[in-house]
């Protein structure tokens, strides 16, 4: 059974993880705490960039000897393979730990058994000590290896009858600077941003990060089916790479050196699938959907948002566009019932962050 020092520790490694959010694309955020024989801290580590040292190593070359005898906690099974880096199950092993707690099993087939490996080798295993929370820090990377699609947040933000324009379209700023803020660190922890054609004509949006210090400018993806976009648009420009969505018979021919995907139709004329399948295949594992009410609601008609975070401001506008379009609900039986997992005042703002009561659709 868990300690009360085993939990602290456990939560300090997915505390750690966190760090990586935003770098280590196309692999996990992982975090690791090392106590030594006597139960003290000996050494942390986390994931920092995809290629570079795993959490385990980090954090066994800060313990040192400190290791032998000691616990390691990791918030992912220590994987079991060589790839870029060695298997960190081996280095745990060769450091002289005795004890292996970890969150959450590592679905990837290429890197699982890590744990069989560390009790062939005599060392104590157990598994799922906050597994819960763990799972929910790593939500992008363990949503792409298990649905085999990039994990995708959908935000918006709306005044507080639900609005996110006025009637005559205009729209900056409904939410607070802070807000505004808020949603730059979003973009920053994700791999893309996404939005459609018709936020592009309205918004000529320029999506790239700002603000974050050190930030990896996420892929700008513009979901546009018939290639109207200007070569003019700010997301062409050279402060992020960016890649234009078109259907198959789309005309590119004035986007020369664009980075262009062509995609089969889809329901709704929005390829929603083909889009996720181009993107994971592109090694992309998180996307924060910043569309429109249409393009959100083609996402979650197609069963493809695994967040929702609602920035909510204390306005009033009476008409204009809504946050969701049709969404393939037609009666109240058939509601996308969510789960609120935070809300949290950003500046004069209410940040709402929920999750969908039902396990999302596979592609």
């Amino acid at each position: 059974m868990a300690t009360a020092a085993d939990t602290t520790a456990m939560r300090r490694a997915i505390a750690l993880a966190a760090r990586g959010l935003g770098f280590t694309r196309p692999n996990p955020v992982v975090g690791c705490v090392i106590a030594d024989a006597s139960g003290e801290t000996a050494g942390t580590g986390y994931h920092q960039r995809a290629g570079g040292p795993h959490a385990e190593v980090h954090a066994l070359r800060a313990a040192g000897e400190r290791a032998r005898g000691g616990t390691a906690y990791v918030t992912l099974e220590p994987c079991n393979h060589t790839g870029r880096t060695g298997p960190c199950a081996q280095a745990l092993i060769d450091a002289g730990v005795s004890r292996v707690v970890y969150a959450v099993g590592d679905p990837d087939p290429r890197a699982t058994g890590g744990a069989a490996t560390l009790r062939a080798a005599g060392l104590r295993v157990e598994s799922g000590l906050l597994a819960e929370e763990a799972e929910a820090g790593n939500a992008a990377w363990l949503t792409s290896v298990r649905l085999r699609r990039p994990h995708v947040l959908w935000k918006y933000a709306a005044s507080l009858d639900g609005r996110i324009a006025a009637r005559d379209g205009s729209s900056r700023w409904i939410t607070s600077a802070e807000a505004r803020a808020d949603v730059h660190r979003l973009r920053a922890e994700a791999d893309a941003v996404l939005v459609g054609s018709g936020t592009l004509r309205a918004d000529d949006p320029h999506l790239a990060v700002r603000g974050v210090e050190g930030a990896v400018q996420p892929l700008r993806v513009v979901l546009d089916t018939h290639a109207t976009i200007r070569p003019t648009a700010r997301v062409l420009d050279d402060a992020a790479p960016t890649l234009i969505a078109v259907g198959e018979g789309a005309d590119t021919g004035h986007l020369p050196g664009v980075d262009i995907a062509r995609l089969p139709a889809g329901d709704r004329g929005l390829a929603v699938h083909g889009l996720l399948d181009e993107l994971h295949r592109r090694g992309i594992r998180s996307v924060l959907l910043e569309g429109g009410p249409t393009l959100a609601g083609a996402f979650v008609a197609a069963g493809a948002v695994d967040k929702v975070v609602g920035y909510i401001a204390p306005v009033l506008l009476g008409a204009g566009p809504a946050a969701l379009a049709d969404a393939g609900i037609s009666a109240i039986g058939e509601a996308l019932r969510l789960q609120t997992t935070e809300t949290l005042r950003i500046g004069p703002d209410l940040r709402i962050t929920a999750v969908p009561a039902t396990t999302p659709k596979e592609s």
